[in-house]
């Protein structure tokens, strides 16, 4: 993107890429339908980046999800709001917009160099570049940094610039996993039967956070959508105090005492599974979370009274004992801190040098906010280097 705003007003460009190939990562994150960015107002949309919104307001309010959307269709995929308001290419693949988006930066004059991965400056402040040719070195008027987090190392984005730019007396906030599963010690039979299982309609807590939607139990724990919302959260918590209590409502809609009534019918001879399952509309791995919870608490599930019923299927304890590795998250936290950024995203101590997008320190949950934070990011590089070469 940064290139492409150069392009247009002029620059000569060269995108430097690690990869055998251009956006890699970008066809990662279409690998399930390509989430560009999200159709909820924008004071909405801006909270979704937590502590780092007033850093990326200017950004985003240059380049903002509807101007993202034209973009797309400018390029022959027009998009369409999902049932979510996630905005998605009609195509739904990011293979198409990526070809059409070549496409116009070739037409444009930008080359591309790959297999080219950056590794720091030379005495003459040169760029330097590792190639299969050995080491090349590479005079620029500006640069642009943008080389994500480490959250992806076999795209590229393995962190490898960290030490590079810490060495320079940049301020880097620690690289950590966002977006991100977490481990929980389930039992071996719970493990065997549920792993795999959606958990579906469902409200998730930590503290005063909650977020609906759905989750996926895995082998080794839980992940998915409304866990990654809260992923910010569930990390420092974790990280803080080596563990934290997540709490699910199955049935969120429904209060505790509705809930008795339902579960204070006779059983009869069903098994208590199948009475769970049509008194509340539990589905079995529901059901098996509140298994594993009544057994955690020194109790089987059978002697619980319909009121203890009632309260655990909207307040199922899960203790989370660790992070997922950062190379399994979908994105990094940390980064560059923005106090190193002026407002035209150059770095104060390296005149001339500018980065965007992951490499900064934001995070955001999944749900079209990554794309469009590195779009406008990137945008917002590509003029700062305009300014600054019109001025030097």
């Amino acid at each position: 993107m940064a290139a492409e705003v150069l392009a247009q007003d002029g620059a000569r460009v060269t995108v430097y890429d690690a990869m055998p190939s251009a956006g890699r990562k970008f066809l990662m994150a279409g690998r399930g339908g390509l989430n560009l960015t999200h159709s909820e107002p924008l004071r909405e949309f801006m909270a979704r980046y937590r502590e780092a919104a007033p850093k990326l307001q200017a950004a985003i309010d240059a380049f903002p999800p509807d101007a993202l959307r034209a973009w797309s269709e400018e390029l022959g995929e027009p998009t369409f709001v999902g049932s979510s308001g996630r905005v998605f290419p009609k195509a739904f693949k990011a293979s198409p917009l990526l070809r059409a988006w070549l496409r116009r930066l070739d037409s444009a004059g930008v080359r591309f160099a790959f297999r080219h991965r950056w590794t720091g400056w030379d005495a003459e402040g040169r760029l330097q570049f590792q190639t299969p040719d050995g080491t090349v070195a590479i005079g620029a008027g500006a640069t642009v940094l943008a080389l994500g987090g480490a959250s992806w190392p076999r795209l590229g984005s393995d962190g490898g610039w960290v030490d590079i730019l810490a060495a320079k007396g940049i301020a880097i906030s620690k690289l950590r996993p966002a977006n991100s599963g977490f481990t929980v010690a389930w039992s071996e039979l719970f493990r065997g039967r549920f792993e795999g299982q959606p958990l579906k309609g469902v409200a998730l807590t930590i503290g005063a956070h909650t977020v609906r939607g759905e989750a996926m139990i895995t082998r080794g724990g839980i992940e998915g959508g409304a866990i990654y919302a809260l992923s910010a959260e569930l990390r420092e918590a974790v990280l803080g105090l080596g563990q934290a209590k997540l709490t699910i409502a199955l049935r969120p809609d429904l209060d505790a005492a509705g809930l008795t009534t339902r579960l204070s019918g006779t059983r009869g001879k069903q098994s208590l599974a199948n009475f769970l399952r049509k008194a509340a509309q539990l589905s079995p791995v529901g059901i098996g979370l509140m298994q594993e919870a009544a057994i955690a608490s020194g109790r089987q599930l059978a002697s619980f009274s319909p009121p203890e019923l009632a309260h655990l299927v909207n307040a199922i304890p899960v203790q989370l004992t660790g992070v997922a590795p950062i190379d399994r998250a979908i994105s990094t936290a940390g980064g560059v801190a923005f106090d190193e950024l002026d407002d035209q995203f150059m770095l104060r101590r390296i005149p001339g040098v500018f980065a965007a997008g992951e490499m900064l320190d934001w995070e955001a949950p999944t749900g079209g906010y990554l794309l469009q934070a590195s779009f406008a990011t990137g945008a917002a590089a590509g003029r700062g280097v305009l300014s600054w070469l019109k001025k030097s």
